[in-house]
């Protein structure tokens, strides 16, 4: 039986598998706008050799410089008509296409320790919200332009995903990408059979002077249970001789308890034939 957590699991990576397919259509749809974007430029020089109206710079397409047209775009494209625009329009489809393929690799998880070392909103440790602002940035990006049904669907879609994976960062926070990874739902089948938490244990902290008791700290040995073993951090010599010798060289020390008769036992008083008794004997001594 399905357990919440199983459900959690399947609801997530639902999620996760649109998320990958709204970025992929996106990747597409940038592909085919970038590819119109050129051929309009390079219809727009054409054109602008053939009408003296309209001044273009002849060389790569990307160099466009058009000064007496009367559109603010060029026409079929995203291109708009000022010095560079070709330029910028290209290189912002570049990037979006970049984005997309780092997006993806996040939500694949592959390679996990690159983005936790130099891309860490994109790792394991942070949840879903900031993969949905960047997706919506995305989609913005992309709606804010004159573009063809195929992009307008996938920029919409991808918008939408974002703002879902924003309210899903806000719902779970940093344990959505745990929750939704494959040991999840095999933990789910777990629960119950073993203990999942370690006992805390109780380790010493601080070197002690001589004479002084030593201090123990739960929080330490909490930190030492959940790295492992606390044979795996101190070298374990035991509570031998030889264990106390590793302590008294790293400046641990543990005083003895003093003696004392447990609180039933009554105080012994002292009677007249005791004391008695007791000067006898010291008369005898001398």
């Amino acid at each position: 039986m399905v357990t919440k957590k199983g459900y959690t699991f399947i609801a997530l990576n639902a999620v996760r598998a649109l998320s990958i397919i709204a970025l992929l259509l996106l990747f597409a749809s940038s592909i085919v706008t970038m590819v119109q974007d050129v051929k309009s430029v390079n219809a727009f020089i054409a054109a602008g050799k053939a009408d003296t109206n309209i001044r273009a710079t002849e060389g790569n397409s990307t160099d466009v410089d058009c000064i007496n047209a009367d559109t603010d775009y060029v026409d079929g494209s995203t291109v708009p008509n000022q010095p560079a625009g070709a330029f910028w329009a290209v290189l912002n489809r570049l990037l979006i296409i970049f984005q997309v393929i780092v997006l993806i690799m996040s939500e694949i998880g592959w390679p996990a320790a690159f983005f936790s070392r130099f891309f860490p909103i994109l790792g394991n440790d942070f949840g879903l919200g900031a993969l949905g602002v960047i997706q919506c940035l995305l989609g913005a990006a992309v709606l804010s332009h004159h573009v063809d049904e195929f992009a307008l669907v996938s920029a919409f879609f991808l918008f939408s995903i974002g703002c879902l994976n924003i309210l899903l960062g806000l719902i779970y926070r940093e344990s959505a990408k745990t929750r939704r990874a494959p040991s999840a739902w095999r933990e789910q089948y777990q629960t119950g059979v073993l203990p999942t938490t370690a006992p805390r244990a109780l380790v010493m902290s601080g070197a002690a002077g001589p004479g002084v008791g030593a201090q123990w700290s739960e929080k330490e040995g909490a930190d030492a249970s959940r790295s492992g073993s606390l044979s795996s951090q101190k070298s374990g010599m035991g509570f031998g001789r030889q264990g106390e010798k590793a302590a008294l060289a790293r400046g641990y020390t543990i005083t003895r308890p003093d003696e004392a008769l447990p609180t039933y036992v009554p105080k012994r008083t002292v009677t007249v034939r005791d004391s008695t008794a007791s000067g006898s004997e010291s008369d005898t001594a001398v």
